[in-house]
């Protein structure tokens, strides 16, 4: 029995892999802004699907001041030409002129069901935290979590963004 339970703690820890810098240094009450992930995958809008969890993870985290960029800085997402890292950069200008302190980043490596009988929810991310006047990175987790065959590819992203952003909703809340 107790060799069972082992082989099952080892089964669910493969599920997810995750790397995640310390607690971030933040100036409390500064202005945060969300840019878009770069979606390196081949599933259309998968950044935005990724944006959207990260803001709600972090808005009922507690960081109320959370703000989204304007859609009309990013085109819309194309097939045929690769220009995702110009309008992150369009974005972080506009940010810097609009006097925002830290701006919310990322990339979306993996965002399918995976081929095969089960199909299970794979999802595979990266976060940044970026000091806007000076566009370095300040903080950054990454990670991938798979889930079972009846999950949903929704819910095991959510999973992995709360993973990821944990010492960021710490620092939030203290």
């Amino acid at each position: 029995m107790r060799w069972l339970i082992m082989c099952a703690v080892l089964c669910l820890a493969a599920c997810s892999s995750v790397v995640i810098a310390d607690r971030p240094s933040v100036e409390k009450g500064a202005s945060w802004i969300i840019l878009p992930f770069l979606n390196h995958t081949e599933t259309p809008q998968a950044g935005l699907r990724a944006e959207s969890i990260v803001e709600n993870v972090l808005h009922v985290g507690g960081l109320s001041s959370l703000v989204r960029y304007p859609s009309h800085l990013v085109p819309e997402e194309t097939l045929f030409e690769n220009a995702e890292r110009k309008h992150l950069d369009t974005t972080l200008e506009w940010a810097a002129k609009n006097n925002f302190r830290y701006a919310v980043v990322g990339t979306v490596e993996e965002w399918r069901y995976k081929v095969g009988v089960d199909g299970e929810p794979a999802v595979g991310m990266g976060i940044q935290i970026v000091d806007v006047a000076s566009k370095k990175v300040i903080w950054a987790a990454s990670g991938g979590e798979t889930g079972w065959s009846r999950e949903a590819l929704s819910a095991v992203a959510h999973e992995l963004v709360e993973k990821l952003l944990d010492p960021v909703l710490i620092v939030v809340k203290e």
